[in-house]
Formats: structure tokens, sequence, C-alpha cells
């Protein structure tokens, strides 16, 4: 096994000016008790701890504190370099993570401000970065140390974690596994033999019905909870619904690469969706559908929990996968969401199953040397239709405080 370290990078968005101002109340205080510590160049975190006890800061950015001034003071820095150089920083127990699928922004970070009160933010993360953040909701990566900065006026989150990855033995064959997200089948894996015949396709059908079921009762329960004036149920249904669909999600995505596993050097070959979302219009209820299926989702899962197992993931171009014959490469058509026809009366494909059709023809454009890394313009693959920013909401003692902050990122 091999340890991988990765700093994912969030940018907050847009915090009001209430949240705005708690975060410089704790850059400031940390900035201080920092500047404090060094300056009586506390050699120990006794004498650390001694300096820091009586600012206002969380106990998890004290005792990161603590350890880092020891660095500080062991190296060649001077006191007026610490005032604005220095990122808040926070031991791993504090800041959490919070993910719903359902909204615009899908991420959430808690920020410690101090002991009683901890301030909830969305957050964009690097869309490069997504499948480290799967793997640490999902408790497959470790969350480490944590740094709050300002960077030109923006407030940003960094994340540094770990997890171990399994050190695979390659040979010169490969097996290129065709991997296709569908709306019928929610995911289906079909390769080729030694002979170049389609084998072992694998759909998974009743967790594809089972996700429409549950997307489409979220959006007609919470629009008529909402529209009776019960927001609060609105969003405790909601959530309740997409962790079960983040359930299927997290257990179809794994049994996609145990399959893959199975096979001598496996190469899960995804399509590169990039640019899915914008290219799709279908009138406003399938792009609600289509638009919240998670494709991006399920790539960054299939990426990470492929990764831990040393299976390489490959991307190609997803052009007319779903509409080109697997056999003779000719145009065909489907005349039903399953079903895909070839045009070529000389071909032996008359009728095909369409998702494993797309499968293969995904596995073939790596086989003829087409693979490219993906290039993002957006982290965002939530459904936006009827999903409203819910957000977990900061603690705090002061009720009227409280009322502040509720409603902030409704927009």
């Amino acid at each position: 096994m091999t340890e991988l370290t990765e700093t994912l990078e969030l940018k907050l968005v847009e915090p009001n000016a209430h949240k705005h101002r708690k975060l410089c109340e704790t850059k400031q205080a940390y900035q201080d008790a920092l500047e404090a510590a060094f300056n009586a160049n506390c050699t120990t975190q006794s004498a650390a701890n001694d300096v820091v006890v009586n600012y206002d800061l969380s106990g998890y950015a004290k005792n990161a504190l603590k350890k880092y001034v020891l660095q500080l003071c062991g190296g060649s820095y001077d006191a007026k370099e610490l005032h604005d150089d220095h990122p808040v920083r926070f031991t791993n127990e504090g800041p959490k993570l919070d993910h719903k699928p359902q909204n615009a922004i899908e991420w959430y970070v808690k920020i410690p401000h101090h002991d009683d009160y901890n301030l909830w933010l969305p957050a964009q993360p690097n869309p490069e970065q997504r499948e480290w953040l799967e793997a640490l909701h999902a408790g497959d990566a470790e969350l480490g140390e944590c740094r709050l900065f300002n960077r030109d006026g923006e407030w940003y989150f960094h994340i540094v974690a770990t997890r171990d990855v399994a050190e695979r033995e390659t040979s010169s064959a490969e097996t290129p596994i065709g991997v296709d997200i569908g709306e019928a089948s929610l995911l289906t894996v079909c390769h080729r033999d030694e002979r170049g015949s389609p084998t072992a396709p694998n759909l998974w059908n009743d967790e594809g019905k089972r996700v429409r079921q549950l997307r489409e009762t979220y959006f007609t329960a919470t629009r008529r909870l909402q529209k009776r004036g019960s927001e609060r149920i609105a969003e405790s249904y909601g959530d309740e619904l997409w962790r079960h669909i983040d359930h299927i999600l997290h257990t179809v995505t794994s049994e996609v690469v145990a399959y893959a596993d199975q096979f001598e050097n496996p190469v899960l070959v995804l399509e590169d969706l990039t640019h899915i979302r914008e290219n799709m219009d279908y009138g406003a209820f399938m792009n609600r559908r289509l638009h919240g299926w998670g494709f991006t989702k399920m790539h960054a899962q299939i990426r990470y929990k492929a990764a831990e197992k040393g299976i390489r993931v490959e991307t190609v171009n997803p052009a007319y996968t779903s509409k080109t014959c697997h056999c003779c490469g000719e145009q065909g058509y489907r005349p039903k969401q399953a079903t895909f026809k070839c045009s070529n009366s000389g071909c032996w494909v008359s009728e095909y199953q369409a998702d494993v059709n797309a499968a293969l023809n995904i596995a073939d454009r790596y086989l003829s040397g087409e693979s490219h890394s993906r290039e993002h313009t957006s982290g965002d693959d939530s459904a936006e239709d009827g999903g409203r920013l819910t957000v977990p909401q900061d603690s705090q003692a002061d009720a009227d405080t409280q009322q502040e902050t509720l409603g902030t990122y409704a927009s």
C-alpha cells in the first residue's frame, strides 16, 4: 500500500456580513495569539498554552497553533512576518464536511470560531479534487490539519487529506472496461475478451429505477411541502431521500470497481462528461432529471475507489457512443431507451441492448488510442430545479444572532 496526501482547496461562497466578520475575528485572534507566542519564544506546547489560553479561539485552533509555533521558534522567522502570511490552522477534530447533493452548491464546511460557536459555510471545491472530497465524506480518506486564509478578499479553506492506495503489478495486456452512465440502467459495464467478443456485461437496472423513483418523490413531495409553508419538514424529508440515493450510488460504484478488480490489468474507461450539462436540452422535466443524475459524483466515486485498488481510470470522447454500432461502426438509432438498432443491413447486429452497446463503444475508443484528461469548467453537478440551498445552521447561544444567519444562502 502507498499513502497519498493531497491538500484540498475549497472556496467559501460569499459569506454574509455577519459570517465575514466572524471569520475576520478568528483570523485576527489567531494572528495575535501566534505573534504573542512567537515573541515569547515558546519552545514547548506548555509554554505556548500559557500564552494563547486567554485568546478567543476554539480549542482546535489553539492546539494547532501550539504545535505550529514550535516550528516557527526553531526557524528563521521574525514577528512582523507572522501577521499576514500565516493561515489559521485547526486540528482535524474541529472542521466537518457536509454534502447536500440536492442543492446548487453541494458542499458545506464547518469552521470552529470559538468553543461554543461554529460557522457553517457553503464551499466550492476544486472540481479536479472532487473524488478526494467524496472519499473524505464516505470515510475512505482521513482528514488532517485544516487551514483558513483570505486571498485577495476571498476566503479559502484547505484540508490536508490522506488515503492508502494499492500498488498493482501491471502486465502488457490491458483489459479496458467500458462504463456507461445512463438513465435506464444506472451503470453498465462490459469489455471484450481476448478474441474481441463482448463478454460479461453487468447492468444496474433496478438501482437506476430506484434512484429515479427517489428523485421524483423528492421533487414532488418537497414542492407540495413548500407550497404549504412546511420548509423545515421539506428540508428534513429531502435530506433523508438523498441519503438513500447516496447509499445506492456508493454501493453501485463499489460494485463496478469490484467487477474490474477480477480482471488482469483492468482499465476503467469513462466518458468525458465535461460539457454534458451544457449539451443537454430535453425540456424542463427531463433536464431536471438528467442534470441531477450525478454523473460527476459517480465519476468521482469510481476514481477514488479504483485508485484504492490500484486500477487506472481513463476518459474518452462521449460523442455518439450510444448511437454507434459496436460491431460495424455505423450510426444507428434507439427506438426505445434500452434498445439499439443498427442501420447497416449487412451487419449481424440488428438489435442490441443499448447500454451494453454504449459501454463497448467507450472501451473501444480507449483501445483505439483515444484517451484524454478532463477539463472542468464547473464542479456543479446537482439538481437545480426545486433544489434550494438548505444549509447546516451555525451553532450559537445568542438567539438574535441565530435568527440573523437563517436563510443566508438562499440567493
